[in-house]
């Protein structure tokens, strides 16, 4: 097996784990502070600062990265998960409202740290490992980003059993010690210097992007602030709220995220590619996008009329539609961030894009409590229509070819 090859399956075997344990982590804190009676705003507030914390892991990380390689930034991620998972578990039944909040908003937020260097890291590996050529790093990249979603989603569920089985403190634990076991051996199998390069020395050289890449962030923030904002607050608590049961909500969850990373795996084969990597690759990005704007918007339409359908099953039948055009759409915006970034420095760029995909997550969870709390579940489906617009719009600013200097020109 190529080097390249052998890196490449071991970071991905890596960041499953990885992921697995952060969809279970979700999922047991939103539903069990929610069966101790918070509110929706105040579930969402409770990852705030896991979301805010990513924005400055992915551009810390991606700098850091390059600065001093992919494993060490693996390795720092992993162990921050760590931490998080141990401090969360110490939470005391005694302790006042507002003093547990606090201590759970403030373990989410190491655990925000731990997931997004460890994403960036992870992504930019892809980079570092496959090969120049568009077609295998499309593939590569699909393969990565579907499997880890599919972890993601198989993690909601294990999430929801652990709650219902072991309970809290044990489902912390058991997710630290798989943690453990996966960051020992990262360390024993990757080699030191995979990603390493000359890092930016000034802000504005790190903040210094291309027109493809500032864009793509721009899109970014929006599109997934538009699935945020039913699915991290509202959907579980709706779906809770007319009868489910947490193993169900769970379920249901991972097996819209399991849908979604499958589709993400094969988008290479639903989408028209370019020798250029770009010409063809950006218009189908604006299609998917197009199409995907329709769906929340229908839903909400729906939605209004309760008394001629179940609004569970509408909802429920509306967004497995729904994960088809997204998966697609996700699965080309993660190409074209390494279709736009240069090699040297591929880690900087991911980081910088990342960091926008967290700020679309931070105000998609703040938005998912408040218009849940407003205007249930219909709210939600409007306010993700509204910046799936936003999204549509920005993609037809994209850059559709690559200048000679490696920098992205818009097509005319």
């Amino acid at each position: 097996m190529a080097p390249a090859v052998r890196d490449y399956l071991i970071v991905t075997a890596s960041y499953w784990g990885f992921t697995l344990v952060d969809g279970a982590l979700r999922m047991v804190v939103l539903l069990h502070f929610f069966k101790l009676g918070y509110s929706p705003f105040t579930l969402a507030f409770l990852f705030l600062l896991y979301e805010f914390a990513g924005i400055v892991a992915n551009l810390g990380g991606g700098w850091l990265a390059t600065r001093f390689g992919i494993p060490r930034m693996l390795a720092v991620g992993q162990s921050l998960q760590i931490a998080g998972l141990v401090m969360l578990s110490a939470l005391d039944p005694a302790w006042t409202v507002a003093a547990s909040v606090m201590w759970v908003v403030a373990a989410q937020g190491i655990a925000g740290l731990a997931k997004d260097f460890t994403k960036t890291a992870s992504k930019s590996a892809i980079k570092a490992t496959a090969a120049e050529s568009s077609g295998q790093l499309f593939k590569w990249v699909a393969y990565f980003t579907g499997s880890k979603n599919a972890m993601k989603g198989l993690g909601f569920f294990v999430g929801g059993l652990l709650l219902d089985v072991v309970g809290f403190k044990p489902a912390l634990w058991l997710m630290a010690a798989v943690i453990a076991v996966i960051l020992i051996a990262g360390l024993l199998l990757l080699p030191r210097q995979l990603g390493k390069a000359k890092a930016s020395k000034t802000m504005r050289e790190l903040f210094a992007k291309s027109r493809g890449v500032n864009l793509l962030a721009a899109a970014r923030i929006f599109m997934f602030g538009a699935r945020d904002v039913w699915f991290v607050v509202g959907l579980p608590v709706f779906l809770y709220a007319a009868g489910w049961r947490f193993v169900e909500v769970g379920g249901f969850l991972a097996a819209w995220t399991i849908a979604y990373g499958g589709i993400q795996a094969i988008a290479p084969g639903m989408v028209a590619r370019s020798a250029d990597g770009l010409s063809r690759e950006v218009p189908n990005s604006r299609l998917w996008a197009g199409l995907l704007v329709a769906v929340p918007l229908v839903l909400a339409l729906l939605l209004r009329r309760q008394d001629l359908w179940r609004p569970d099953l509408v909802v429920v039948a509306g967004l497995a539609l729904f994960a088809l055009p997204f998966a697609v759409n996700s699965s080309l915006h993660s190409y074209l961030i390494l279709a736009y970034t240069g090699s040297e420095k591929a880690a900087e760029d991911v980081g910088f894009y990342y960091a926008a995909n967290a700020t679309g997550r931070l105000a998609g969870i703040l938005l998912s409590g408040a218009l849940y709390q407003i205007g249930g579940m219909t709210a939600c489906l409007a306010g993700s229509a509204a910046m799936l617009l936003a999204c549509w719009m920005i993609t037809f600013l994209l850059p559709a070819h690559i200048g000679r200097s490696g920098t992205s020109k818009q097509a005319v």
